[in-house]
């Protein structure tokens, strides 16, 4: 067979019609009109032959190219009895195929020299040739193809083998959706909700919230456990917790309904994908870690690849209890005395609140007579006051370059993190990797990407700033005349200050205690309150950018080319400025650099930025909160903004429609 036919049976149905047709043309104009008749017949009883016996001749060329006439054809005896349906093609024409094919394939209906894309829509032989072979979904079934393919003079000889999948495929489907994972539902600041309540009380209200959850789980084919603490355990089928989250975790709402006026949330970690129930176990504690360190009401699923969370729409509640505080200050002394020496460090583009709590826990490593100095890049930071009034008291040795300070660093440093948990934006990564062993104190939302293997955690979200928490630390830290100095409190009170805006935003009874505290130590207003004071190029540079912002969905966006390093500052200051405006309940104020654009976030609670802020790859807290756009304009950027104000104003609106 060395002419392969590379036409179907339809082609050449159609070329010899054509040729007939031009034969009549011919004929007219050759010969009389009535000798017309003669060809325009053989034309007509052509097309009939070939009409009602096309069925016919391609069934006989198939039972002859089939091998079924000849008893010894190699066909017949390698191919045609085998029981995977076995196709042979000639370029993309059907040339032979076995009997399997025909009757599971193809319907018992004859496909010689078709086309294979019409027969077999979607069939690649590049892909069906591959070590891994292609799935095929041809009608009701599933095949596995596999395709061996030799090339020839003219056109490529392909062999392809079929593999019915349907039920393994089947198989694998409904193992996937019930496998099992574990929810943990927790009721955020259990202690602190029920401490003051009468027995009653306190009953009833838990028993409304397990008839929720029971109700949640009883409409699946899990399982609920109570556990001790306000803490509940589930296990349920994949297939369920996909509902779950594509309904965002309504049992959220449904708790929050409970009591309203007792600021009743929930928290649920979800742990999914596991390959054991002991694995999604520690998957779900892991999540509800990530949920309670976001400021809880809300549901973070762990995965692992990673996490998604879903809620987060209220603020976090306020712990009132200084057990916590008390246990972490005893930890950390213990772990700066056992250190040779100590770095501490905030994030880059430092601020009062960073450089402020820097100095408190350097007051800490003071007490427990351990050398330690603060890393920070003098040229790129926002307390450029604050720095310069250490200087001026002569604490100037307290500070000193990143670069400079990682010569000292070796595995007996301990390394302190304030006011960041990410580890993309501390001052120095190299620090953090080469110390040997690491602290964070920080009082934003958690997100991915956090700092791991850490000895102490000291992470509290319901807090105003870091400034806040090293001020409780203080208070447990050395004997009564070990407290620190007039400036030192200042700075704190100023990190406060800052993060509150002016106790404006995200403050609590114990931000106010941590105030007076500091006021105790010495520290005064009117001192501060200079730190806070700008040059006059700052200020026109601020103005400039409350003057370029514009409004969409009540979000003020400020976009500007760069500034200069000394006037970083004006930044910030302008998107809390911008919340002064009359309708503004956020603002965004983005600004170009050399690596792309950075944005500063803030709200006035009605907003979550830092949901918003994520979206693009940052994060923060809940009134405040930033991001770096990295390669892009500020066209782009943007659009950035506003997409994802978009999807942050859609998912809000889907929660509460729910």
């Amino acid at each position: 067979m060395k002419h392969k036919p590379i036409f179907t049976l339809e082609v050449l149905v159609v070329g010899l019609l054509v040729l007939n047709a031009v034969l009549m043309v011919w004929a007219v104009i050759q010969m009389p009109a009535w000798w017309l008749l003669i060809p325009l017949a053989i034309w007509l009883m052509l097309l009939g032959v070939l009409w009602c016996c096309g069925r016919s001749m391609r069934a006989a060329l198939a039972h002859w190219l089939t091998g079924t006439v000849f008893d010894e054809s190699k066909l017949k005896f390698s191919l045609g009895k085998m029981s995977a349906p076995t196709v042979l093609l000639s370029g993309k024409t059907i040339l032979w195929y076995n009997d399997a094919f025909q009757q599971q394939l193809g319907c018992g209906e004859t496909y010689l020299l078709h086309s294979a894309a019409k027969v077999l829509p979607g069939l690649s032989l590049a892909a069906s040739g591959s070590k891994e072979g292609q799935l095929l979904h041809l009608g009701d079934r599933i095949w596995h193809a596999y395709a061996s393919t030799v090339e020839g003079n003219t056109e490529t000889i392909s062999v392809v083998c079929f593999t019915d999948e349907t039920k393994l495929r089947s198989i694998e489907k409904e193992y996937s959706v019930s496998r099992p994972g574990c929810i943990v539902f927790a009721v955020d600041g259990y202690g602190d909700v029920f401490g003051d309540m009468l027995d009653s009380e306190r009953a009833g209200i838990l028993e409304n919230l397990y008839k929720i959850l029971e109700t949640t789980i009883g409409s699946t084919t899990g399982f609920l456990q109570r556990l001790a603490g306000g803490k509940y355990l589930a296990v349920v089928e994949e297939r369920h917790l996909d509902k779950l989250a594509q309904e965002r975790y309504a049992v959220l709402d449904e708790v929050r309904a409970i009591a309203p006026e007792k600021n009743l949330s929930l928290s649920i970690g979800v742990g999914r994908g596991a390959a054991t129930l002991a694995q999604a176990r520690e998957l779900a504690e892991q999540a509800l870690d990530m949920a309670q360190g976001r400021g809880g009401d809300q549901a973070a699923e762990k995965t692992p690849e990673g996490f998604t969370f879903y809620g987060g729409v209220s603020h976090g509640v306020e712990k009132r209890s200084r057990v916590k505080s008390r246990l972490v200050a005893r930890a950390l002394v213990g772990l700066i005395k056992q250190s040779e020496s100590v770095v501490i460090m905030g994030h880059r583009m430092s601020d009062l609140d960073a450089v402020g709590s820097a100095e408190g826990v350097l007051r800490i490593c003071k007490i427990c007579d351990v050398p330690a100095v603060i890393a920070v890049r003098r040229n790129a930071t926002m307390a450029g006051t604050l720095l310069d009034a250490f200087e001026q008291a002569g604490c100037g040795g307290d500070f000193m370059e990143p670069e400079q300070a990682l010569e000292n660093v070796n595995k007996k440093t301990l390394c302190i993190v304030v006011d960041t948990y990410l580890k993309h934006l501390v001052e120095s990564q190299e620090i953090l990797e080469k110390a040997g062993s690491v602290v964070v104190i920080d009082h934003h939302r958690k997100n991915d990407n956090y700092i791991k293997d850490t000895v102490l955690l000291c992470h509290e979200p319901y807090a105003s700033s870091a400034s806040e928490l090293v001020a409780e630390l203080l208070a447990y830290v050395g004997e009564k005349d070990d407290k620190p100095t007039r400036l030192e409190a200042e700075g704190m009170l100023a990190g406060i200050m800052l993060d509150t805006h002016d106790f404006s935003l995200h403050t609590g009874v114990r931000t106010f205690e941590a105030a007076a505290t500091l006021r105790r130590y010495g520290a005064e207003t009117e001192n501060v309150r200079a730190l806070f004071h700008v040059s006059r190029d700052e200020y026109v540079a601020k103005c400039d950018l409350v003057e370029a912002a514009q409004v969409y969905k009540g979000c003020a966006i400020s976009l500007h080319d760069a500034f200069d390093a000394p006037v970083q500052v004006a930044v910030p200051q302008a998107a809390n400025d911008l919340l002064t405006i009359s309708g503004v309940k956020a603002s965004f104020v983005g600004v170009k650099n050399a690596n792309g654009v950075n944005i500063s976030a803030r709200s006035m609670g009605q907003v979550n930025v830092q949901v918003i802020m994520e979206a693009l790859g940052g994060g923060g807290h809940q009134t405040m909160a930033g991001a770096q756009l990295r390669d892009m304009t500020l066209e782009q950027a943007g659009a950035r903004i506003r997409a994802a104000i978009d999807l942050y104003e859609a998912a809000r609106a889907q929660n509460t429609k729910t």
